[in-house]
């Protein structure tokens, strides 16, 4: 790939990753806009690792609070407010893992094309709305119940499906059930993390035991770019999230597929 074009990507991947909008339907559409030949796989998940440091990064206080929670509840049989959220993370984790290992071949084979992503950006799109309005917003994270933790890893596992939206389709579950805003998005940034670790091992591994040939240099290049728009774009998510809620990339998501259907079927 050109430099330009791993640069892009790299920037793409980190702006629309934590943001409700879909990052793999971007990285799929922009490429065909543009006239970049697609990129494949390989390349989106080295820039989903990046968005993976950076997340991990920017929640790095959070992050110790769970697994000194985790432990001291296990040692010293005292309990806090995060003593189980950390088990409630991997819990919620499982159904999209399980899907993405039966799934992914072939939804990668099929569904990476412009109606399916049109479709979902303009369906998520709207629930995500719907959500925004209509929740009660009273739940903390602290107070999510099994229940809870059960539904919105389920929904996760449909962000398999480009235009989707990992992050837009965990918060949307959450709002439904009643999470404040903050806490929705907290979550799912903080799901994301075992989620991508997976899908990342998983493919590399892929990588080394079928002995595909990649550019290192490329992966590293835009893992290092996605990293730090990533960082960036949490903080001015969690930012407008508190002000406005997600009523704008709701609107956008109805918008760009709009355009998508335009350019690419009429």
């Amino acid at each position: 790939m050109a430099t330009i074009q791993i640069i892009v990507l790299g920037i793409i991947q980190g702006l629309t990753e934590f943001l409700p909008i879909s990052s793999s339907g971007h990285l799929i559409l922009v490429p065909q806009i543009i006239g970049f030949p697609d990129q494949g796989m390989i390349f989106d998940v080295a820039v989903h690792l990046g968005s993976l440091i950076a997340v991990t990064i920017y929640f790095r206080h959070d992050l110790f609070a769970l697994f000194s929670a985790t432990f001291f509840s296990r040692t010293k049989k005292s309990n806090t407010d995060n003593s189980n959220l950390l088990f409630y993370i991997l819990l919620a984790t499982i159904p999209a893992a399980a899907a993405g290992y039966l799934l992914s071949g072939w939804i990668e084979e099929t569904l990476r094309n412009p109606l399916v992503i049109a479709i979902t950006l303009s369906f998520y799109g709207l629930l995500m709305w719907y959500a925004d309005g209509k929740g009660a917003q009273r739940i903390e994270m602290k107070d999510m119940r099994l229940s809870h933790i059960i539904l919105i890893g389920i929904s996760q596992s449909l962000a398999l499906v480009p235009g989707t939206s990992r992050s837009g389709v965990t918060m949307t579950t959450a709002l439904l059930l009643g999470l404040k805003r903050v806490d929705a998005a907290k979550f799912s940034f903080l799901l994301s993390i075992p989620v991508i670790t997976i899908a990342s091992v998983y493919k590399f591994l892929n990588i080394i035991i079928n002995d595909i040939h990649v550019d290192w240099s490329e992966l590293f290049l835009g893992m290092l770019v996605a990293m730090i728009v990533a960082y960036l774009s949490i903080g001015f998510f969690m930012r407008i999230i508190r002000k406005v809620g997600l009523a704008p990339f709701a609107i956008y998501r109805v918008i760009l597929s709009a355009i998508i259907l335009y350019l690419f079927y009429f």
